[in-house]
């Protein structure tokens, strides 16, 4: 039996074998992984939708340009009508749940009410949907060579271009995602 290692507050990297459209050339924000399962945010999939739309969809008026000019990601494929923050902490909400130190996701209305009032978290990345695994099915998933998995970093989940988190995560690792195969082996 394989020894449980917890994710939490990890990159989980696409390898280039991955074809599963849902997390082909992906990083997932690893936000809770327990024995029971796995769950996360993917950070580099803009949808064609700002939160702008979301706001108005949600009536929440009056954000400012900037703030409305903001991307939605696609989270995941599991329950995207279902909205969640990634942010940096600022002050408490409704529904939040601290990943780690600095780092936290929040569900809940009042968030993206701050957020149009401008007295929302310094740093936000605002996601429909999210990314889930039952129990020991990331561990397999794993072991099959689909993930690298390697520590996050702050910028990358938030400052970098969608289109340059995937390399970039993987340089956390000293890895470059050109170089590798999209064949899977074992020894």
């Amino acid at each position: 039996m394989t020894q449980f290692a917890n994710l939490t507050s990890q990159f989980l990297i696409a390898m280039p074998g991955l074809r599963d459209p849902n997390f082909a050339r992906t990083v997932t924000y690893i936000c809770e992984h327990t024995e029971k399962g796995a769950m996360g945010i993917v950070v580099n999939r803009p949808l064609d939708l700002s939160l702008g739309d979301v706001l108005a969809h949600m009536n929440i008026q009056g954000a400012a340009p900037e703030v409305e000019a903001q991307p939605v990601y696609l989270g995941g494929p599991v329950d995207n009508e279902r909205g969640f923050v990634l942010h940096t902490k600022t002050t408490p909400w409704s529904s939040t749940l601290k990943v780690t130190t600095g780092i936290y996701i929040t569900t809940s209305r009042d968030i993206l009410e701050a957020m149009a009032r401008g007295e929302g978290p310094e740093r936000t990345l605002v996601a429909l949907g999210y990314a889930g695994w039952a129990s020991g099915q990331l561990e397999s998933e794993l072991q099959d060579n689909a993930w690298l998995s390697g520590p996050s970093d702050i910028r990358v989940l938030f400052d970098l271009p969608a289109e340059e988190r995937w390399a970039a995560a993987a340089r956390l690792l000293g890895v470059d995602l050109t170089l590798l195969s999209a064949d899977a082996g074992h020894a």
